[in-house]
């Protein structure tokens, strides 16, 4: 017999365990070479376990285990014969004709008997009256004993009784509210139970504030309506708020370098590249694929990347290293309808960049009023090394990118600027 063991492979630098999410095979089950038979969740990700050789699997890790990295989590036995398909059935024998029945004579039921009828509950002098206790509730909500069915010893009233009787329902009503009061506990993946210490972590140990402002986004509006089609047809993507929003951020982190850095210990860490997270909602949760060297992509490749990340995240195929090294994020919290909040860094990075909805609001043009389509804008920072004159300038910045795109992003010209 040739037993393959199976050990955990490592997942990514810094890695140690990971916890057994999900078996897609049974204990027994017969697997192909490279057949993902589990999925396993790290602190940063949730990635597919595959055969590595055919053969009859044997379980050694249950749904929920917590494994080192090189622990042994099943048997392959290499040895052991791919299962034949099911025979087929084999074919029915024509039902013979059964012969009549000689008729049975007829069944004379015996009268039935009445069950005795249980008799009434013993009546006594506790029977309907409350007990000191009750009494009091009752009488300060003005309620009649008469009126209150007693579940003590003997029918007595007790105080439970009288402060469910105390108790009136919506509407007024005494009566007790019925329905579905079931609950469900479910533990943590690592994946959630990493996250959530590292936003404690970030709320405990920087002196995170928030910084906002609006943004126009007529002008992105009308270039969207204008160019979208060629766009698409010539690039293969759609053009998207994100990349108007990755090239102004780009802009504004080499107009103000300190945003686009980290604290390390004693040590202020400055980046001359642009590494922008975006922040993508999947099946596990939000997940924060990085843009490497965004400052140097066209339109097009923002939109080809993201739209790469986001399939993969989706997909349950991202991988660690396309999680890490971001210097910047930016979330846009406004595809779910928000419309203003206070993002959280995400560490090691000093700053995050929130995206809301764009709402037809009146403003100020000119001295006249007119109707604009309006995004507020919010950005997060560590003031340990941000100022709040970087900060706000910083989103300045951003909010010149988005109200005049074509002068600033574009460089002047639209259709060069978007590879048209």
């Amino acid at each position: 017999m040739s037993i393959l063991e199976m050990k955990v492979p490592s997942p990514g630098e810094s890695i140690t365990e990971v916890e057994i999410a999900t078996w897609l095979v049974k204990d027994g089950d017969y697997v192909e070479k490279d057949q993902p038979i589990a999925e396993v969740d790290s602190d940063k990700a949730t990635l597919e376990l595959p055969a590595e050789e055919s053969g009859v699997i044997t379980l050694k890790a249950e749904e929920g285990d917590v494994v080192q990295v090189g622990q042994v989590v099943c048997l392959i036995d290499r040895d052991a014969a791919k299962p034949v398909g099911d025979a087929a059935p084999a074919a029915e024998a024509p039902k013979q004709e059964e012969a009549p029945k000689a008729a049975e004579p007829a069944k004379t039921e015996a009268p039935k008997q009445e069950a005795p009828k249980a008799s009434p509950a013993a009546q006594s002098y506790a029977t309907g009256s409350p007990s000191p206790a009750a009494k009091k509730i009752l009488d300060e909500k003005g309620i009649e004993a008469a009126q209150v069915s007693g579940s003590g010893r003997d029918g007595r009233i007790s105080k439970s009784d009288a402060e469910l009787a105390a108790k009136p329902a919506m509407g007024g009503s005494s009566v007790t509210a019925t329905g579905a009061r079931s609950t469900t506990t479910t533990k943590l993946s690592v994946l959630r139970r990493k996250i959530a210490q590292r936003l404690v972590s970030v709320k405990n140990e920087t002196a995170m504030l928030t910084t906002f402002n609006e943004v126009d986004m007529s002008e992105i509006f009308r270039l969207r309506k204008q160019y979208k089609e060629e766009f698409g047809q010539k690039h293969g993507v759609g053009l998207g708020f994100m990349s108007f929003f990755t090239k102004a951020v780009t802009r504004a982190l080499q107009m103000y370098p300190d945003v686009n850095a980290s604290i390390d210990g004693d040590f202020k860490v400055n980046y001359d590249f642009c590494d922008i997270s975006i922040a993508v909602s999947g099946p596990k949760g939000l997940m924060v694929p990085v843009l490497r060297n965004a400052e140097n992509m066209s339109f097009a490749n923002v939109e080809g990347n993201i739209k790469d990340l986001a399939i993969k995240v989706r997909d349950g195929k991202i991988t660690v290293d396309e999680m890490t090294g971001g210097t910047f994020t930016i979330t846009n919290g406004g595809t779910f309808g928000s419309m203003l909040s206070t993002p959280i860094i995400n560490p090691p990075q000093s700053a995050i960049l929130g995206m809301h909805n764009i709402i037809q609001r009146p403003v100020a043009v000119d001295g006249q009023v007119v109707i604009r389509p309006m995004m507020y804008v919010a950005m997060s920072y560590d003031h340990r090394i941000i100022d709040g004159k970087e900060s706000v300038g910083f989103l300045v910045a951003v909010k010149e990118g988005i109200d005049n795109p074509v002068e600033i992003l574009l460089g002047g010209d639209e259709r060069k600027g978007l590879g048209l």
